[in-house]
């Protein structure tokens, strides 16, 4: 029996005396015993090249496999999200200077503002194919933004304002401002509100959980028992100093013309305030900051110190997955199960982490891209090379890894059940953690060597229970009051300031 295919291709292919018809809105059914194989596959992997972009063909994860958790960056960091932006600096560019008063621009009717705004606000996905079809030919993305707007302009009757769109711009002064404002929008509107969802569900839990009396471990060993709740707190309270860190950091941004000297600007109109109408576009009108003294492009100094922000906080994350990791590996969770779900294709009985090393690996991408860009944007040879705008292009991927990563470590937090019982196995276990606590009081009463009597009481290879310490105790030369004290002293109550309120 031949071997059948389905291909959904929209192309027309004639092949010696077979002539195919493949369109994309229905399958073509063939035989591969029909046409022979050695000269047909040529053809159908170039029509298979031409394939339509969605889940299942894109080629990063972030747009395939992740797309549902990573959409709502697609606004700020897709192809048609910058093309939207640099239109929309544009267009403010356009009405900042018909605002300033020079003198070609006076007579710029005010009312058409509204529909200028429009060119951006109610930006179509048809806008921005004519605006690639442009780029086809000009070979260049800001020019055919540019060509756009000129378009536009025209249909309005500004026909004689043509030339004020761009008007004494370079590329890199639309892209360094329109990236900028891209990302602080993203981190507002995105980043921001989930990482402080995560935050509030470790806020939630710590306060849950701030009297479970958990064993801590130093180095893998028992240690000084604590509490759940402020071993939770610990994370929080870590993620929200680096958040108030991130969220202080500016958005810088360069717009200064060809050099960053202004030189078509002034050379057009020398008796205009070109640097204060600079810095009111940028930081009024476009709410950025305009880094004063630049080259043709932006130092990426602040961009730098944020993604190195972000880096830091992604990191905090991280160290918190490894720590739920193991704590459900000590069975001190419980996972809440999902019908139907499978833990592993061979072994039924497993109920894995996932949700913690899926946010454990997304996170080490994204880190990795960060590292990346923080070390390399602030160097660029002499006044300009354009080695950051292919590198400026991937900023919504660390953005989209961390994004997978804070929404699989919220599923995991939600997803866990307190096995109080494992807690409490655990203290119970080891005794010797309360060494600390009884030779501290010892020597608040002067008890000779204190420290050295609880080693040899405890650093054996056999173990430590209450029965022992209370024998322990009572060879003491103490009196009874301070004798009935160190016997009230047990794991579970030794666990020190409550810091969780």
């Amino acid at each position: 029996m031949p071997s059948i295919r389905q291909i959904k291709l929209k192309t027309q292919f004639n092949f010696r005396r077979y002539a195919l018809t493949i369109d994309f809105d229905a399958f073509f059914v063939f035989r591969l015993s029909e046409v022979h194989k050695s000269y047909f596959f040529p053809y159908l992997c170039t029509l298979i090249c031409d394939m339509n972009l969605n889940a299942l063909t894109a080629i990063s994860p972030v747009d395939g496999r992740y797309r549902e958790k990573t959409k709502e960056l697609a606004a700020y960091f897709s192809e048609f999200g910058l093309i939207k932006y640099r239109v929309r600096v544009e267009v403010e560019y356009l009405i900042t200077l018909v605002e300033s008063g020079i003198e070609p621009l006076k007579d710029f009717p005010i009312e058409k503002f509204a529909e200028l705004r429009a060119c951006y606000l109610n930006f179509s996905e048809e806008d921005a194919n004519w605006i690639k079809a442009s780029e086809r030919i000009t070979n260049h993305d800001v020019k055919a933004v540019e060509y756009f707007l000129k378009e536009k302009m025209t249909s309005l009757g500004l026909e004689k304002y043509l030339e004020f769109v761009h008007f004494g711009l370079t590329s890199q002064d639309i892209n360094n401002t329109s990236i900028p404002l891209s990302l602080k929008e993203a981190l507002e509107d995105v980043y921001f509100p989930l990482l402080n969802q995560l935050i509030g569900k470790l806020n939630e839990l710590k306060v849950s959980w701030k009297d479970i009396p958990m064993l801590a471990k130093t180095h893998g060993q028992p240690a000084s028992p604590t509490r759940l709740g402020k071993e939770i707190q610990v994370f929080s309270e870590r993620l929200e100093k680096q958040l108030a860190q991130a969220i202080a950091v500016p958005f810088s941004a360069k717009f200064g013309g060809a050099t960053g000297n202004m030189n078509a600007h002034l050379v057009a109109f020398p008796a205009h305030d070109w640097v204060t109408f600079a810095n009111h576009f940028v930081n009024d009108v476009l709410a950025l900051d305009r880094s004063q003294t630049t080259t043709q492009i932006e130092h990426y100094d602040n961009l730098a110190a944020l993604f190195d922000a972000l880096k830091r906080i992604n990191t905090i994350i991280l160290d918190l997955n490894r720590d739920m990791w193991m704590y459900v590996s000590m069975d001190y969770f419980k996972q809440k199960l999902k019908e139907g779900e499978v833990g592993s294709s061979a072994m039924p009985h497993k109920v894995n982490p996932i949700d913690f090393e899926n946010s454990e690996g997304n996170i080490g991408v994204a880190n990795a891209l960060l590292e990346h860009l923080s070390a390399k944007l602030p160097v660029s040879r002499l006044q300009r090379d354009l080695t950051d705008s292919t590198v400026l292009r991937t900023i919504g991927l660390p953005l989209a890894h961390a994004l997978i990563a804070f929404k699989s470590t919220i599923n995991g937090l939600e997803k866990l059940l307190l096995n109080e019982a494992a807690f409490e196995k655990d203290l119970e276990a080891n005794w010797a953690v309360v060494a600390e606590a009884i030779q501290t009081i010892l020597r608040r009463e002067g008890y000779p060597k204190p420290y050295e009597a609880l080693k040899g009481l405890t650093r054996k290879n056999e173990a430590v229970t209450q029965l022992t310490v209370h024998n322990f105790i009572d060879t003491l030369e103490i009196s009874d009051t301070l004798r009935v004290e160190l016997k009230q002293i047990t794991p579970q109550n030794y666990t020190g300031i409550q810091l969780v309120k």
